[in-house]
Protein backbone atom coordinates (compact mmCIF):
# COMPACT_ATOMS: atom_id res chain seq x y z
CA UNK A 1 0.00 0.00 0.00
CA UNK A 2 0.82 3.72 -0.64
CA UNK A 3 -0.17 7.07 0.19
CA UNK A 4 0.14 9.73 -1.95
CA UNK A 5 -0.75 13.52 -0.27
CA UNK A 6 -2.47 15.41 -3.31
CA UNK A 7 -2.26 18.02 -0.73
CA UNK A 8 -1.40 19.13 2.71
CA UNK A 9 -3.02 22.65 3.26
CA UNK A 10 -5.75 24.11 4.77
CA UNK A 11 -8.81 25.44 3.75
CA UNK A 12 -7.69 28.40 2.53
CA UNK A 13 -4.46 26.54 1.09
CA UNK A 14 -1.00 28.43 1.32
CA UNK A 15 0.11 31.10 0.31
CA UNK A 16 -3.10 32.73 1.43
CA UNK A 17 -4.53 35.24 -0.70
CA UNK A 18 -3.21 38.91 -0.18
CA UNK A 19 -1.38 37.81 2.76
CA UNK A 20 2.79 38.62 2.68
CA UNK A 21 4.05 36.43 6.19
CA UNK A 22 7.30 34.78 6.09
CA UNK A 23 5.88 31.26 5.03
CA UNK A 24 3.18 32.78 2.48
CA UNK A 25 6.20 34.62 0.62
CA UNK A 26 8.49 31.02 1.24
CA UNK A 27 10.68 29.82 -1.46
CA UNK A 28 10.86 26.48 0.01
CA UNK A 29 8.35 24.30 -2.32
CA UNK A 30 7.02 22.14 0.65
CA UNK A 31 4.83 25.26 2.29
CA UNK A 32 3.06 25.79 -0.99
CA UNK A 33 0.32 23.90 0.19
CA UNK A 34 -3.24 22.84 -2.02
CA UNK A 35 -5.77 21.88 0.14
CA UNK A 36 -6.15 18.63 2.00
CA UNK A 37 -6.52 15.38 0.27
CA UNK A 38 -4.76 11.90 0.00
CA UNK A 39 -5.03 8.96 -2.71
CA UNK A 40 -4.35 5.23 -0.75
CA UNK A 41 -3.26 2.77 -3.42
CA UNK A 42 -2.52 -0.97 -3.51
CA UNK A 43 -1.63 -2.84 -6.58
CA UNK A 44 -5.31 -2.90 -7.70
CA UNK A 45 -7.32 -0.45 -5.64
CA UNK A 46 -7.37 3.19 -5.89
CA UNK A 47 -9.12 5.46 -3.29
CA UNK A 48 -9.23 9.15 -3.36
CA UNK A 49 -10.10 11.03 0.16
CA UNK A 50 -11.63 13.97 -0.28
CA UNK A 51 -12.51 16.11 -3.38
CA UNK A 52 -10.64 19.23 -2.19
CA UNK A 53 -11.43 22.41 -4.43
CA UNK A 54 -7.87 21.97 -5.71
CA UNK A 55 -8.74 18.44 -6.92
CA UNK A 56 -8.20 19.34 -10.93
CA UNK A 57 -4.99 20.51 -10.19
CA UNK A 58 -3.65 17.58 -8.26
CA UNK A 59 -5.55 15.18 -10.94
CA UNK A 60 -3.20 16.92 -13.31
CA UNK A 61 -0.21 17.15 -11.40
CA UNK A 62 -0.09 13.56 -10.45
CA UNK A 63 -1.14 12.24 -13.79
CA UNK A 64 -4.55 10.84 -11.88
CA UNK A 65 -7.14 9.56 -14.40
CA UNK A 66 -8.88 6.83 -12.35
CA UNK A 67 -9.71 5.82 -9.39
CA UNK A 68 -12.30 3.32 -7.94
CA UNK A 69 -14.28 4.93 -4.93
CA UNK A 70 -14.13 8.53 -3.68
CA UNK A 71 -14.07 8.88 0.58
CA UNK A 72 -15.40 11.67 2.46
CA UNK A 73 -14.44 12.97 5.49
CA UNK A 74 -17.19 15.41 6.60
CA UNK A 75 -19.06 18.09 4.48
CA UNK A 76 -16.72 20.99 5.11
CA UNK A 77 -16.73 22.66 1.34
CA UNK A 78 -12.31 22.90 1.27
CA UNK A 79 -13.18 18.63 1.54
CA UNK A 80 -16.24 18.80 -0.97
CA UNK A 81 -16.06 21.54 -3.61
CA UNK A 82 -13.56 19.66 -6.14
CA UNK A 83 -16.52 17.02 -6.48
CA UNK A 84 -17.58 17.94 -9.76
CA UNK A 85 -14.23 17.57 -11.43
CA UNK A 86 -14.61 13.85 -10.41
CA UNK A 87 -16.92 13.53 -13.66
CA UNK A 88 -13.36 12.72 -15.23
CA UNK A 89 -13.39 9.75 -13.82
CA UNK A 90 -16.54 8.84 -14.90
CA UNK A 91 -16.14 9.23 -18.13
CA UNK A 92 -14.68 5.74 -18.82
CA UNK A 93 -16.55 3.48 -16.71
CA UNK A 94 -19.69 2.25 -17.14
CA UNK A 95 -20.73 1.79 -13.74
CA UNK A 96 -21.40 4.64 -11.45
CA UNK A 97 -18.66 5.66 -9.07
CA UNK A 98 -18.50 4.36 -5.34
CA UNK A 99 -18.64 7.66 -2.45
CA UNK A 100 -18.36 6.67 0.86
CA UNK A 101 -19.66 9.49 3.62
CA UNK A 102 -21.08 9.60 6.95
CA UNK A 103 -24.80 9.90 7.24
CA UNK A 104 -24.55 13.83 7.63
CA UNK A 105 -21.93 14.07 4.74
CA UNK A 106 -23.70 11.92 2.34
CA UNK A 107 -26.70 14.35 2.85
CA UNK A 108 -24.88 17.70 2.40
CA UNK A 109 -23.78 15.97 -0.75
CA UNK A 110 -27.43 15.29 -1.99
CA UNK A 111 -28.29 18.48 -1.26
CA UNK A 112 -25.28 20.65 -2.93
CA UNK A 113 -25.70 18.30 -5.94
CA UNK A 114 -28.90 16.87 -6.09
CA UNK A 115 -28.74 16.39 -10.19
CA UNK A 116 -25.98 13.81 -9.86
CA UNK A 117 -27.43 11.98 -7.35
CA UNK A 118 -30.71 12.02 -9.12
CA UNK A 119 -32.27 8.52 -11.26
CA UNK A 120 -32.52 10.53 -14.41
CA UNK A 121 -28.45 11.36 -14.12
CA UNK A 122 -27.55 9.03 -16.68
CA UNK A 123 -25.39 10.83 -18.72
CA UNK A 124 -21.86 9.81 -19.78
CA UNK A 125 -20.55 13.10 -19.15
CA UNK A 126 -21.69 13.70 -15.57
CA UNK A 127 -20.00 12.74 -12.69
CA UNK A 128 -22.60 9.72 -11.65
CA UNK A 129 -22.29 8.32 -7.88
CA UNK A 130 -23.30 5.40 -6.29
CA UNK A 131 -23.89 6.62 -2.82
CA UNK A 132 -23.14 4.76 0.38
CA UNK A 133 -23.37 5.22 3.50
CA UNK A 134 -21.27 3.64 5.94
CA UNK A 135 -22.97 5.08 8.82
CA UNK A 136 -19.71 4.84 11.23
CA UNK A 137 -18.93 0.33 10.23
CA UNK A 138 -16.04 -0.72 8.40
CA UNK A 139 -16.59 -1.28 4.69
CA UNK A 140 -13.98 -3.01 1.77
CA UNK A 141 -13.21 -1.27 -1.57
CA UNK A 142 -11.05 -3.55 -3.77
CA UNK A 143 -8.59 -5.20 -1.87
CA UNK A 144 -8.10 -1.99 0.53
CA UNK A 145 -10.21 -2.49 4.28
CA UNK A 146 -11.19 0.93 5.79
CA UNK A 147 -12.76 1.66 8.84
CA UNK A 148 -14.28 4.96 9.92
CA UNK A 149 -12.87 7.08 13.34
CA UNK A 150 -15.43 9.34 14.41
CA UNK A 151 -14.12 12.20 15.84
CA UNK A 152 -14.79 15.48 16.79
CA UNK A 153 -14.16 18.72 14.78
CA UNK A 154 -16.43 21.66 14.58
CA UNK A 155 -20.15 21.31 14.44
CA UNK A 156 -20.28 18.87 12.31
CA UNK A 157 -20.49 14.85 11.76
CA UNK A 158 -16.26 14.13 10.84
CA UNK A 159 -14.43 10.53 10.52
CA UNK A 160 -11.11 9.80 9.86
CA UNK A 161 -10.39 6.22 8.39
CA UNK A 162 -8.01 3.68 8.88
CA UNK A 163 -6.67 1.63 5.65
CA UNK A 164 -4.99 -1.98 5.77
CA UNK A 165 -3.82 -4.00 2.87
CA UNK A 166 -1.54 -6.78 3.39
CA UNK A 167 -1.29 -6.39 6.92
CA UNK A 168 0.05 -2.86 6.95
CA UNK A 169 -2.31 0.05 8.18
CA UNK A 170 -2.73 4.00 7.43
CA UNK A 171 -5.00 6.16 9.35
CA UNK A 172 -5.98 9.92 8.10
CA UNK A 173 -7.22 12.29 10.14
CA UNK A 174 -7.31 15.81 8.39
CA UNK A 175 -9.67 17.31 10.70
CA UNK A 176 -9.70 17.06 14.31
CA UNK A 177 -9.72 18.49 17.82
CA UNK A 178 -10.65 16.32 20.05
CA UNK A 179 -10.39 12.06 19.81
CA UNK A 180 -12.81 10.46 21.76
CA UNK A 181 -11.81 7.62 24.29
CA UNK A 182 -13.87 5.11 22.43
CA UNK A 183 -12.48 6.01 18.87
CA UNK A 184 -8.34 6.09 20.41
CA UNK A 185 -8.10 2.02 19.84
CA UNK A 186 -8.81 2.27 16.14
CA UNK A 187 -5.84 4.58 15.51
CA UNK A 188 -3.13 2.60 18.23
CA UNK A 189 0.01 1.38 16.59
CA UNK A 190 -0.70 2.01 13.01
CA UNK A 191 2.02 1.48 10.94
CA UNK A 192 1.24 5.10 9.47
CA UNK A 193 -0.79 8.05 10.72
CA UNK A 194 -1.06 11.56 9.56
CA UNK A 195 -3.39 13.68 11.28
CA UNK A 196 -4.54 17.36 11.69
CA UNK A 197 -1.78 19.99 12.36
CA UNK A 198 -3.42 23.15 11.64
CA UNK A 199 -1.37 26.42 13.58
CA UNK A 200 1.39 26.52 16.14
CA UNK A 201 -1.35 28.20 18.12
CA UNK A 202 -4.43 26.95 20.11
CA UNK A 203 -7.30 26.99 17.64
CA UNK A 204 -10.97 26.06 18.57
CA UNK A 205 -11.83 23.37 15.95
CA UNK A 206 -8.39 21.95 15.16
CA UNK A 207 -5.17 20.69 16.67
CA UNK A 208 -2.06 22.71 17.24
CA UNK A 209 1.42 20.89 15.55
CA UNK A 210 2.13 20.74 19.26
CA UNK A 211 -1.40 19.38 20.61
CA UNK A 212 -1.27 17.00 17.32
CA UNK A 213 2.74 15.68 18.87
CA UNK A 214 1.71 14.98 22.35
CA UNK A 215 -1.48 12.51 20.94
CA UNK A 216 0.68 11.40 18.09
CA UNK A 217 3.30 9.95 20.91
CA UNK A 218 0.44 8.45 22.96
CA UNK A 219 -0.93 6.44 19.70
CA UNK A 220 2.67 5.61 19.28
CA UNK A 221 2.58 4.94 15.10
CA UNK A 222 5.80 3.90 13.39
CA UNK A 223 5.81 7.10 11.33
CA UNK A 224 3.73 10.14 11.88
CA UNK A 225 3.05 12.95 9.31
CA UNK A 226 1.00 15.75 10.50
CA UNK A 227 -1.35 18.03 7.59
CA UNK A 228 -3.79 20.15 6.56
CA UNK A 229 -1.45 22.83 7.50
CA UNK A 230 -2.07 26.51 7.55
CA UNK A 231 0.22 29.42 7.33
CA UNK A 232 1.43 29.66 10.53
CA UNK A 233 3.59 26.35 10.06
CA UNK A 234 7.13 26.60 8.44
CA UNK A 235 7.61 22.88 7.25
CA UNK A 236 11.63 23.37 8.21
CA UNK A 237 10.48 24.61 11.45
CA UNK A 238 8.20 22.27 12.08
CA UNK A 239 10.27 19.24 11.25
CA UNK A 240 12.72 20.74 14.05
CA UNK A 241 10.50 20.64 16.76
CA UNK A 242 8.75 17.37 16.05
CA UNK A 243 9.72 13.80 17.43
CA UNK A 244 11.98 12.32 15.55
CA UNK A 245 9.32 9.62 14.30
CA UNK A 246 7.16 12.35 12.59
CA UNK A 247 7.72 15.07 10.03
CA UNK A 248 5.05 17.54 8.16
CA UNK A 249 3.89 15.92 4.62
CA UNK A 250 4.15 17.86 2.12
CA UNK A 251 2.18 18.17 -1.27
CA UNK A 252 3.72 15.15 -3.69
CA UNK A 253 4.70 13.39 -0.33
CA UNK A 254 4.38 9.51 -1.65
CA UNK A 255 4.81 7.28 1.83
CA UNK A 256 4.99 2.94 1.20
CA UNK A 257 3.46 1.43 3.40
Amino acid sequence: MKVLFLGSGTSTGVPVIGCRCAVCTSLNPRNKRLRASVLVQSETTAILVDSCPDLRQQALRHNLTAIDAVIYTHEHLDHTAGFDDMRAFCWHRTERLPLYAGTSCLAHLRRMFAWAFSEKNTYQGYIRPHAHDHEGRPFVIGDIEVTPVKVEHATVETYGYVFRHAGRSFGYVPDIKVLPECSRPLLQGLDVLAMDGLTTKEHHTHLSVAQNAELMQLLAPARGFITHCGHSVDYDEARRMLPSFMAPAYDGLEVQI
